[in-house]
């Protein structure tokens, strides 16, 4: 059966719900369709204890925003899940579940959409698969040894899942120091390989350091149009845990809690590990990165007058005693397990337009692709920095409403 409307949305998290709910609300046609249930990578491709980075009254998205008993909390992965079929729910979203796209090609009549149950033919697409698609495991991941077992973030589930012993985890972004904490207290020895990072403190100066990013407005920061896409969807997420009371995660915490760090990972061959010697220039640029960012947020305190204790002054930075080593025998060192927190890229098979790059991403500038009428929400600093953000990507579906309305020709009613 072949349907029609004026816009498919593909993805109903939270960029793709974010989308629908301003297209209700210029009164635009359209259908969302998810290959699984409402918000299925949070549902399905989420480790069991991940809570939000944000805390919870930055769970923000258009028309709605939390207003439980905790808005310094930070929400569990299935409390995601349930405010967003409740978001859904509140101004009907037309949701298609279990309907995965197998293709979208070009038409006379605009875009035509096929999925195993039906057709649709529609003049506006917007993609909002999200930034967290397929791991980004890279190709020497193939020289491992057999009998090493190999897991990403969206394998892993609990620490119960893996193999006895000792376990690299390859990455330190938010998900490599969380996944190395927990499977440390699991009992299991842990190896961290680290390679860029961004750290800064979970509270500064009596406030969530988001929070402060949030009111001086790094994290709404416009996207600088000469910064390439593959800088934007590359970029290392903060060094966070959302976590009661609150509390800093970074290597140097992992390194006191006995966790052994080494530099990034070069290559693999069998069970040797070839370790760069990259590490304590990846941290001092962190180190810079940290003192910049908070210097912004001094400076906004003063400027506004705000009222802030001073915070105590942050540990000194020291290396890890094992930042010189440059090869592990995985053998030897009893390490049955590799992580790949290695972060992700996107993949569109089913996407039969001539718009990517060299390396498989959709070529966008602020969502807008070459194609006219095929947009993309949610990717990494699309439009802003937080673009990613369950708190950014309402302002981005915002805008791309006014971009969609004007390729319908429909003129949009003002946005308050």
């Amino acid at each position: 059966m072949t349907r029609k409307t004026d816009v498919l949305i593909i993805g109903a998290g939270q960029a793709g719900l974010a989308m629908s709910h301003c297209l209700t609300g210029q009164g635009i046609e359209h259908v969302v369709l998810d290959r699984g249930a409402v918000g299925q990578r949070w549902r399905a491709e989420r480790w069991a204890s991940l809570h939000l980075l944000t805390p919870n009254w930055m769970t923000r998205l258009p028309g709605w925003q939390y207003r439980g008993p905790d808005p310094e909390g930070f929400m569990h992965k299935d409390e995601v899940v349930g405010m967003l079929n409740r978001y859904s729910r509140s101004f009907a979203a037309p949701i298609r579940e279990f309907s995965a796209v197998e293709s979208l090609c070009r038409t006379t009549d605009g875009f035509r959409v096929t999925t195993q149950a039906e057709t649709w033919i529609a003049r506006s697409v917007v993609v909002a698969t999200g930034a967290c698609d397929r791991p980004a495991v890279p190709a020497f991941a193939g020289g491992v040894a057999r009998d090493i077992t190999q897991v990403t973030p969206g394998d892993y589930v609990h620490p119960g899942q893996l193999e006895q012993g000792g376990v690299l985890v390859v990455g330190a972004s938010a998900t490599g120091i969380q996944l190395a904490e927990e499977i440390h207290l699991s009992g299991r020895p842990v190896t961290l390989a680290a390679g860029a990072h961004a750290r800064l403190p979970r509270r500064y100066r009596g406030r969530d350091v988001l929070d402060w990013l949030d009111r001086c407005g790094v994290l709404s920061e416009a996207r600088n149009p000469s910064v390439p896409n593959h800088r934007a969807l590359t970029q290392p997420s903060l060094q966070l845990i959302g976590s009661t009371p609150a509390r800093d995660l970074d290597l140097m915490t992992l390194a006191r809690l006995g966790i052994t760090i080494t530099g990034r990972v070069d290559g693999i061959g069998g069970n040797t590990v070839r370790i760069s010697d990259s590490l304590p220039a990846d941290m001092l640029a962190a180190e810079d990165r940290r003192i910049r960012t908070l210097a912004r947020i001094d400076d906004h305190i003063h400027s506004t007058g705000a009222t802030a204790p001073v915070s105590a002054d942050a540990a000194p930075l020291t290396m890890p005693v094992s930042a010189s080593l440059r090869a592990i025998d995985l053998r030897a060192a009893g390490i049955r397990t590799i992580l790949w927190a290695t972060g992700y890229r996107r993949s569109y098979p089913w996407l039969q337009l001539p718009v990517f790059d060299p390396s498989g991403e959709i070529l966008q500038s602020g969502g807008i692709t070459p194609c006219p009428g095929l947009y993309t929400l949610g990717l990494p600093f699309m439009r802003r920095r937080n673009s990613t953000f369950i708190d950014g990507v309402g302002q981005d579906a915002i805008e791309i409403t006014t971009e969609i309305a004007r390729h319908l020709d429909i003129t949009c009613r003002a946005v308050a």
